[in-house]
């Protein structure tokens, strides 16, 4: 079988799948943050924490827990990463340096996951199961409850209640995250993804020198970091190692399981704001970006690159050109970051569509609730603007959008961009940061950009070629994954605050429709446009010039 028949029937099987589960999922999710019943469990942990279940948050105290919950999470699980080598299951393992540690803590945290250490030697088995895969759950659950607080602004009126955060918080876990990540690990374990709490095993190699193995519960972790967009990897070689991803069946699944939430969001999206169109008209958008880039990134990779049937430069031979690139556009249009192959080696063009992913905000699908806010944020910027251009009243749902709401969608559009483009600037503008480049001209400043990009986006993939486990880098991503997670988080909540207490208008002939190919149109254009705007003469120095040269 040819590779290109075989990318296309990977390909076919993956949109099935993301079909098929598109509407039980959505609806679940819908039922799961509507439901006015708690579980037995639930109730047991808002019991041990205090939380009163049936009692609603104003956008700020919502703001308020989001925030305070993640900086605890950071605070302890920085903790547990410097002191590992005094926990049980060490197996050897230091501590990481303070730089290298706190990043990791924020990394994780922030459902970005990006690695400045070794992957299996870092960390330790107890830091990786009870801290990062921990972290995995959490983070995603986060993201998808500050997607569920805009969709209630959406769908509420004339109140200033946006729900519960700490009820929202368990609700995704335990009904949503846990179950699925669950049945992932295990068909992960039936296909060949190691789980096990060996001792690391010195096997004497044919080079004559003696090396280390080390296994791990790799499945467990595997399952939710994908399920939940976050990225990295129990080994350093992420999801190219073999006993992470170890064929082209364990590839195909990882692939679907970031893909699946951020496609299946949209659906919940319609359900709660009673217009299911208005649902199938976000994951347009989605589609439409992700699509865009898989066909572009492919295309670059098989045919543009090398003039033959495909580039394998920095790709694994057992998954080929086509699963690889179908896993790179998937993994940075979802803020995920897991690789499966080099993002270095691609062709500039492949490598210059896979940072436009994440340039664009990560809307095409999203990561885990991000991915759905984002869409909405650009939903809200387009109405504006298309009711400004032709006279009618700029309205989502009923809702105006006046001075204040697009004053908070403005600011979430120049947050990442200000990390990104500051932060490569001035890492580009000392001797010491462009001192640990691989690369020059070009294509080291796409290395650059890619790791602002992939921190202060939350996707967590690295271009490599850039040695970033350093201080200078260790701070400044962490800076960016901080503030590039949860300073939009913030004003997506106030905005939903802002929209909650409105009073829904009935629609009139001076209402634009958002539910049309007309509006899907006008989407993608904005959404093209606005990234084009910020970053093209970037972009244009990086990728698009080595392309040209």
């Amino acid at each position: 079988m040819s590779e290109t028949l075989s990318g296309l029937l990977t390909l076919t099987v993956l949109l099935g799948l993301l079909a098929a589960t598109h509407a039980p999922l959505g609806g679940w999710m819908a039922r799961v943050f509507t439901d006015d019943k708690d579980w037995r469990v639930e109730r047991a942990v808002y019991r041990a924490v205090g939380v009163n279940p049936r009692s609603e948050q104003t956008w700020r105290s919502y703001a308020v827990s989001v925030t305070a919950f993640s900086l605890v999470s950071i605070v302890v699980l920085w903790a547990m990463i410097v002191l590992q080598k005094h926990l049980p299951f060490a197996q050897g393992t230091s501590g990481m340096g303070r730089s290298t540690a706190i990043n990791t803590a924020v990394s994780f945290v922030t459902n970005t996951n990006w690695q400045s250490y070794a992957g299996e030697v870092g960390t330790g088995p107890l830091v990786q199961t009870l801290g990062l895969t921990i972290q995995n759950f959490a983070s995603a659950a986060v993201g998808i409850a500050v997607a569920i607080v805009i969709i209630r602004g959406l769908a509420r009126q004339q109140t200033h209640e946006l729900g519960n955060f700490w009820v929202d918080l368990v609700r995704c876990i335990t009904r949503i995250l846990l179950p699925l990540a669950a049945i992932a690990a295990v068909v992960l374990m039936a296909a060949g993804v190691i789980q096990n709490l060996a001792e690391p095993m010195t096997i004497h190699s044919l080079a004559g020198a003696d090396q280390q193995l080390r296994g791990g519960l790799v499945a467990s972790q595997e399952a939710i970091k994908e399920l939940g967009t976050n990225g990295g990897g129990y080994f350093n070689a992420n999801s190219a190692h073999p006993f992470e991803n170890p064929n082209a069946f364990t590839n195909l699944l990882e692939i679907f399981l970031l893909l699946v939430i951020p496609f299946a969001l949209p659906r919940t999206y319609g359900i709660m704001v009673g217009d299911r169109r208005q649902g199938w008209t976000l994951l347009g958008l989605a589609g439409a970006l992700w699509g865009l880039s898989v066909a572009l990134t492919t295309w670059a990779e098989v045919a543009a690159s090398s003039g033959v049937a495909g580039s394998m430069e920095g790709k694994e031979q057992r998954f080929g050109t086509w699963a690889s690139t179908l896993f790179a556009a998937s993994t940075t249009g979802t803020s995920t970051g897991a690789v499966n192959s080099l993002h270095e080696s691609y062709s500039p063009l492949g490598g210059g569509v896979i940072l436009t992913n994440m340039a664009l905000g990560e809307i095409g699908p999203g990561g885990t609730g991000s991915g759905l806010y984002g869409i909405v944020i650009v939903a809200i910027i387009t109405v504006f603007i298309a009711g400004l251009m032709v006279g009618r009243t700029p309205e989502l749902l009923g809702k105006h959008i006046g001075r204040r709401e697009i004053t908070y969608a403005a600011l979430y559009t120049v947050v990442t961009p200000t990390l990104v483009l500051a932060g490569a600037g001035a890492s580009l503008a000392m001797s010491g940061p462009k001192s640990t480049m691989l690369s020059h001209g070009p294509h080291g400043l796409t290395e650059v950009l890619y790791a602002y990009a992939s921190a202060a986006n939350n996707n967590g993939s690295a271009f490599a070629g850039l040695g970033a486990d350093n201080p200078w880098y260790n701070l400044t991503l962490t800076v960016a994954m901080f503030v590039g997670r949860f300073a939009p988080m913030i004003l997506v909540v106030a905005l939903a605050g802002s929209l909650v207490a409105q009073k829904k208008r009935p629609a009139t002939a001076g209402t634009m429709p958002t539910h049309t190919p007309l509006f899907l149109g006008l989407l993608i254009g904005v959404a093209l446009i606005i990234t084009g705007l910020t970053y093209f003469p970037a972009l244009s120095l990086g990728p698009i010039a080595e392309a040209l040269s």
